[in-house]
């Protein structure tokens, strides 16, 4: 049997799927440790590392430990560390995200010190882990977030990260106009060089609530009237071109695995790096059906963060980052 190029037998696709060796030089999407970042907490106030029970091999650090897991994550060939701090004591406005000498604030300095520029240090810029309310802003006399008062709280916040060291802030409270209030606070403090990565797209989503736990959070009701509605498309790209006017250097996407329809559409909108956040409840399901003996899990590690990038993403944070650049 015979046949022309483009009609089978001729044209047999499979040849190019013959050996690990062919696969590996035709494939189209691939993974770089440097594009991948690494979430870390930090807990005040705890000597020892702190399991996270829904994230199994994920701790709160204590300030040593983070060195620790910050050289290990230069030395894999990550990209960047992305650090949220957990305080002792929390209040009503989140005294601790504003503190030059909170715990965050203590993280960015220990870590810029342990290892420099071989890391993108990166800073979460939101009051969630700071209130005793759980809520990513202060809360006005009816117990609504206060969307203005509260980007005053971001705006020191952002001048005391950079104060710290911080290459990267990322706004994730989802207020209106905090990108440019932000981006005023650095260049008025002569902040010019950090950059802001914003998070730009992100839901009201059930796939958070590992995170939770992880940040010691105090949430009473959801975040719904701030974060997008999972329903809504549209609604992302005039995020999307908000952040941008008002100076985002990167923009994200948040969560990653459910919204990959959103990821491909705003890396095709834009000409600023795109970033994907594999966040704690996508993390926790690879983790309990490995366990179970449900999938292979390094297969599937693999498979997600592949799927990512194809989407579009240019860098991904990811709580696998460290053993996966040591794998790559």
């Amino acid at each position: 049997m015979t046949g022309t190029y483009g009609e089978y037998p001729g044209t047999r696709p499979r040849r190019l799927r013959t050996t690990p060796a062919m696969r590996r030089l035709v494939a189209e999407t691939r993974l770089s440790a440097a594009e991948l970042i690494l979430p870390a907490f930090v807990r005040e106030g705890i000597s020892d590392p702190v399991p996270v029970s829904s994230m199994p091999g994920v701790v709160q650090h204590t300030r040593e430990t983070l060195r620790k897991a910050a050289v290990e994550a230069a030395e894999a060939g990550v990209g960047g560390i992305m650090l949220f701090g957990v305080p002792e004591v929390k209040d009503a406005v989140g005294s601790a995200g504003t503190d030059p000498d909170g715990i965050l604030q203590q993280a960015i300095r220990d870590v810029v010190e342990e290892v420099g520029d071989a890391l993108v240090v990166m800073s979460d810029l939101c009051l969630d882990e700071n209130t005793d309310h759980g809520h990513c802003g202060v809360l006005d006399a009816h117990g609504r977030v206060d969307n203005d008062a509260t980007l005053a709280h971001y705006a020191e916040m952002a001048r005391v990260q950079a104060d710290a060291g911080a290459h990267v802030v990322g706004p994730s409270g989802m207020m209106d106009g905090q990108v440019g209030v932000v981006r005023a606070a650095l260049d008025a403090a002569g902040h010019q060089d950090v950059s802001i990565l914003a998070y730009t797209v992100k839901y009201a989503s059930s796939f958070f609530g590992p995170f939770r736990e992880a940040v010691n959070s105090s949430l009473k009701g959801d975040r719904k009237t701030y974060q997008q509605d999972p329903a809504n498309l549209r609604e992302s790209m005039r995020e999307l071109a908000l952040d941008l006017a008002e100076g985002a250097d990167m923009v994200m996407v948040k969560p990653a695995l459910p919204y990959l329809d959103v990821l491909t559409k705003v890396a095709a909108a834009v000409d600023v790096p795109v970033a994907a956040y594999q966040v704690s409840g996508e993390y926790a399901m690879v983790e309990a059906a490995a366990a179970n003996g449900w999938i292979d899990r390094d297969r599937t590690i693999d498979e997600t963060l592949t799927s990512i990038r194809r989407a579009g993403a240019n860098m991904i944070l990811t709580y696998w980052a460290t053993e996966v650049a040591q794998r790559l």
